[in-house]
């Protein structure tokens, strides 16, 4: 096994992990699997109660970075503000293209998805499918918005919150 950069992480950093979100590394471990010493990043996502456990030299190619930096959450909260932009396309090609970008871990898609399908009060009702995808993006981008302010989930709730709810007065 070929070692790539994987001194990275250390335990009690926080981490993106594209599929999943913010999660924080406990600890780097040892395991033999099928006879190959391997040693793994066990990343816990806490709000999920789930533990996952990542191969060191497969890291970066798995997409697991670390936090976004606060030029980058800014631009991704400046996104927020920006106009909705809903193509004519089949909901279900949208659908897909929303789930690529939460998956991708990037944080400005992923505010893009959430600009794109918030609903104020006076819009018409989400489907349920449009609900999920909206909840999962708005779940994702606070978390980690949460993560690289310091502060907890509810207050960078509120701020994107806001930002969202600005942009439609």
């Amino acid at each position: 096994m070929t070692k790539t950069k994987t001194t990275d992480f250390r335990p009690n950093d926080y981490v993106v992990y594209p599929a999943h979100g913010v999660g924080r590394i406990l600890s780097i471990e040892e395991q033999e699997v099928v006879g190959i010493k391997l040693e793994l990043f066990v990343i816990s996502f806490e709000k999920d109660k789930m533990t996952l456990r990542v191969p060191t030299h497969k890291a970066t190619e798995a997409g697991l970075r670390s936090l976004s930096s606060p030029d980058v959450v800014s631009r991704a909260m400046s996104t927020l503000k920006g106009k909705a932009k809903v193509k004519r396309a089949m909901w279900s090609r949208r659908a897909q293209e929303y789930e690529q970008k939460i998956n991708s871990g990037d944080l400005v898609a992923i505010a893009e998805v959430v600009r794109d399908l918030h609903r104020c009060d006076d819009q018409r009702e989400q489907s349920y499918s449009e609900r999920q995808l909206y909840e999962a993006a708005l779940e994702r981008l606070t978390r980690e918005v949460a993560a690289v302010s310091g502060s907890n989930e509810s207050e960078a709730a509120r701020k994107v919150d806001d930002l969202l709810m600005s942009r439609a007065a």
